[in-house]
């Protein structure tokens, strides 16, 4: 079966959960830590995969790990998705949750990357930007650094990147000496 099928199926019963019980905010501010991948998740991945740690135990470090509370929807699914032997997927499906609920509620993840830290003004007016190219659309600002690039900065919102660093410059400049 589909890797991305699984997953995708997965989050939409947990998201129609959440709608039901209210709280899908709650899960998708819980899920979005995950999504990202976490460090030390191959550990979890290990303890998961492991077919000798009991189903509770595995239900209860995933718990730790997204922060969820005991008896709520997200702690009864995480135990459902380990029970149907696809703890495998938990990752994928926080990731598809994530992607589901943004969808839904017209959210789009900025991701601004610099070669230093932007003043504050600067990176206002580069959200500012995107605001006008996306009206209505609610958004999430993430920045990172990233010395690569030299100077400049790239900002990815969903599938479109725009690559305003030195490091692009010079590849680009690379390519034309090149042909």
């Amino acid at each position: 079966m589909n890797d991305g099928l699984i997953p995708k199926r997965y989050a939409k019963a947990l998201y129609k959960l959440a709608v039901e019980n209210g709280d899908a905010h709650e899960i998708y501010e819980l899920l979005k830590p995950l999504s990202r991948g976490l460090s030390g998740l191959d550990e979890v991945k290990r303890v998961l995969l492991n077919p000798y740690v009991p189903e509770q135990d595995k239900g209860k470090v995933m718990m730790q790990l997204v922060g969820a509370k005991p008896g709520s929807s997200l702690d009864k699914f995480i135990l459902l998705v380990i029970r149907n032997n696809r703890a495998e997927f938990l990752r994928k499906i926080a990731l598809a949750y994530v992607n589901l609920y943004r969808q839904e509620h017209d959210i789009a993840e900025v991701e601004i990357t610099t070669a230093t830290e932007l003043p504050q003004e600067q990176t206002e007016g580069i959200v500012d930007i995107v605001r006008k190219l996306m009206p209505g659309t609610t958004l999430e600002v993430e920045q990172e650094l990233d010395p690569e690039l030299i100077g400049g900065f790239s900002v990815k919102v969903g599938d479109l990147l725009l690559d305003a660093s030195v490091k692009n410059e010079l590849n680009k400049l690379r390519f034309k000496l090149l042909s």
